[in-house]
């Protein structure tokens, strides 16, 4: 039997990393103070654990049928690969008081008192994590990981870039690895580009597109994300962010976007 490949590995000897889902995940308890999405059979785990060098498209109907949140993400343009949320929690959040005053526009829980930090794993444990489709912190990627965001101001992806109201600036703090990369105060500002209609589970989305420019003075340093909002609620359907200055960028569509916890843990829509 050939050896499992690992969740990460390289394409034609380029730094081109592909996050794989695992079914490792089924052995996990997976029990947060949250919530959590349950991996009820081997079987239909083992189906979502998708290994090799080509690009991963599923069918929509492949899609649809699955109960469970789903993205597909690539690093540094590299191939395609599936995966579905394994846990969501609520936790404390940045300007909250601020983010209290303002029109919800991501998954919040049911007293609106905090966006919920959805955790996307891998089989070899590499996570990623999104606030209000932002990435705010990863755990066990190739080369490098964001280890922290933090902020006193409410970042306008969760106030929601479509309305006219919502501050175009914003200030965080960045810590990072390799090395002792901490507290590097990163600037943005949001400029909305023309409307894009993005393809989506096959099927045309049309959406709000921002870019952000992101620098870092002690760094001397700029770089740009990119954001595809619905027009109607401002939730991010895709996005393509840079983890750090000297990191990789990560693109993600969501297939299936998470709903409320009164849908149930995991569960869409």
């Amino acid at each position: 039997m050939p050896t499992k490949p690992s969740m990460f590995f390289s394409v034609s000897r380029s730094r081109r990393y592909r996050l794989l889902l695992g079914s490792c995940l089924l052995s996990l308890p997976l029990m947060l103070t949250g919530c959590s999405q349950k991996f009820n059979d081997v079987n239909d785990t083992m189906q979502l654990a998708l290994f090799g060098n080509a690009d991963v498209t599923l069918s929509q109907d492949d899609i649809n049928n699955l109960p469970y949140a789903s993205l597909y993400a690539s690093i540094d343009n590299g191939p395609q690969a599936f995966m579905v949320l394994a846990l969501a929690e609520s936790t404390p959040v940045w300007g909250k008081a601020a983010y209290q005053n303002a029109t919800s526009v991501s998954t919040t829980s049911t007293n609106s008192t905090s966006p919920i930090v959805l955790k996307w794993l891998s089989s070899d444990k590499g996570m990623l994590q999104t606030q209000s489709g932002r990435l705010v912190k990863t755990l066990n990627l190739p080369l490098g990981n964001l280890v922290s965001l933090h902020s006193s101001e409410t970042d306008p992806l969760q106030l929601g870039l479509h309305l006219a109201g919502t501050p175009r600036s914003w200030q965080r703090q960045l810590d990072w690895q390799p090395g002792f990369h901490s507290g590097y105060q990163a600037i943005s500002h949001f400029y909305q580009q023309d409307n894009q209609i993005i393809l989506v589970n096959q099927q045309p989305v049309e959406t709000l597109h921002f870019t952000e420019e992101v620098s870092v003075p002690a760094l001397d340093v700029t770089y740009t994300n990119t954001f595809w909002l619905r027009p109607d609620n401002g939730q991010v359907v895709k996005s393509r962010q840079k983890l750090a200055p000297d990191l990789s960028y990560v693109e993600m569509t969501i297939l299936k976007p998470f709903s409320s916890m009164s849908q149930g843990p995991g569960q869409v829509q």
